[in-house]
């Protein structure tokens, strides 16, 4: 029997994995990761214009140009991903600078007073500018625009600074039981979730869609008659879930490599080896530091072996549900209809795995942390954000666990009943009938 079922296992690994489409598929996904990830350096191989720097030659008629020069280049500065410029203070008339900027990428901002509004503002450009820029342009503006009042008001040089001043906000808490990291953890779990929960989420979709495809695959060609005919369907069925559960496992790893491999590529385009290891070293020793700091690390060692098992279990759950549906039907496209409510199921316990942190201790999401099908989502999340404990992961394990086995249990009557069913008529009543039959 276990001579078997290794056989299968291996069989159909070697189906999925040592074919052409996988080995393509999978390059192809490297090369739109390194793509993606460097989208910026091959804009810019192929003229873009990311490291571009764009002069700003500013006429001012009101001398407030530093004032003006202060806001722009903090404002710039934050962006400074997102554009790159040059304040340029000159006594150029405009007409003149019209002519030192044809055709290029060059801004000209005059600065003038004005009787009813204070300041106006004229910007020439040889093409118009985008929307970032303007933006730039309109909130530093503004803040001279204040400045300049201010400094016209007849107020002292300290009132002035008192009234543009930021407000000093002291923040305090009553709760003596607040964790003094919750605002960190917050934020640190928030990006574990985009770690943890995504990419499980993506791999059960791939695992679900797989077995069902694999399955009416068999039963279409009618080789589900010869496989069962030399083994038994509790064999069979084991098989297709293991190995279902495996390929998407080796695929996790195949694209954790990818995406490992797209960031080494960005480090070595933007720096030389060693500097660019450097980097690397240095960013994962900071990241370590900041998840250490919060303490989101600690609860991450405690729950990790349980978290484990609880995604393994989640996988086998899945494809159990599966494989079950796919049994009870003759084709993909009624396996897909099937397939939907298992999605819906998913999709649900995804969007309040997301929003767990703004329902800080709600009792709707501690109980569905225990029902299987969503605990995998959820309880992993609420655990790193401290909502629930150690014990209650361990439990929601378990939980996960026991239904797993007797969704085994269960599904295997059904399977034996549905794999050589190649009609829908009466198939219900032969489900219900399999369950009552040991």
């Amino acid at each position: 029997m276990k001579t078997k079922l290794k056989f299968l296992i291996k069989q159909s690994l070697k189906k999925k994995i040592d074919t052409k489409w996988f080995k393509v598929a999978n390059v192809l996904m490297l090369i739109l990761l390194i793509g993606v990830i460097n989208i910026d350096r091959i804009i810019s191989f192929f003229g873009g214009d990311f490291q571009n720097v764009t002069k700003v030659y500013v006429v001012d008629e009101m001398n407030t140009y530093p004032v003006f020069e202060a806001n722009f280049n903090e404002i710039a500065s934050s962006l400074e991903d997102l554009g790159h410029y040059e304040l340029v203070s000159t006594t150029k008339n405009v007409e003149e600078l019209k002519e030192e900027i044809k055709e290029k990428e060059d801004i000209i901002l005059k600065i003038a007073p004005s009787d009813t509004e204070y300041l106006l503002a004229e910007v020439i450009s040889f093409d118009p500018i985008d929307t970032l820029t303007e933006q730039i342009f309109q909130n530093s503006l503004n803040h001279v625009k204040s400045s300049y009042v201010l400094q016209n008001s007849g107020l002292s040089a300290s009132e002035i600074a008192a009234l543009t001043s930021n407000v000093s906000i002291n923040k305090s808490v009553t709760n003596p039981d607040l964790d003094p990291n919750a605002e960190g953890k917050d934020i640190v779990s928030s990006g574990l979730i985009v770690i943890l929960i995504v990419p499980f989420f993506l791999l059960i979709t791939m695992l679900t869609q797989m077995i069902g495809a694999e399955i009416n695959d068999e039963k279409s060609t009618r080789s589900m008659e010869i496989i069962i005919s030399n083994v038994s369907p509790k064999i069979h069925f084991s098989s297709k879930i293991i190995s279902s559960t495996l390929f998407v496992l080796v695929q996790a790893l195949v694209l954790f490599a990818d995406v490992l491999i797209a960031f080494l590529v960005r480090k070595l385009l933007g720096s030389s080896i060693l500097s660019a290891s450097s980097e690397v070293t240095s960013y994962i020793s900071e990241t370590l530091e900041t998840v250490k700091n919060t303490g989101v690390l600690d609860l991450l060692i405690q729950g990790l072996p349980f978290i484990l098992l609880l995604f393994l279990f989640s996988f086998l759950a899945y494809a159990i549900l599966a494989g079950v549906l796919a049994s009870m039907t003759t084709n993909i496209e009624d396996y897909q209809q099937l397939q939907t409510p298992l999605m819906i199921v998913l999709l649900v316990g995804y969007y309040i795995a997301i929003m767990a942190s703004a329902f800080d201790g709600a009792l709707f999401v501690k109980i569905m942390a225990y029902i299987p099908m969503f605990s995998f989502l959820i309880a992993p999340v609420i655990f790193l954000l401290g909502q629930i404990s150690l014990l209650e992961l361990m439990l929601s394990t378990v939980i996960c666990g026991v239904v797993t086995y007797l969704l085994f249990h269960f599904g295997l009557r059904i399977y034996k009943v549905g794999i050589l069913n190649y009609s829908s008529q009466d198939l219900w009543k032969k489900i219900f009938k399999s369950l009552k039959t040991k």
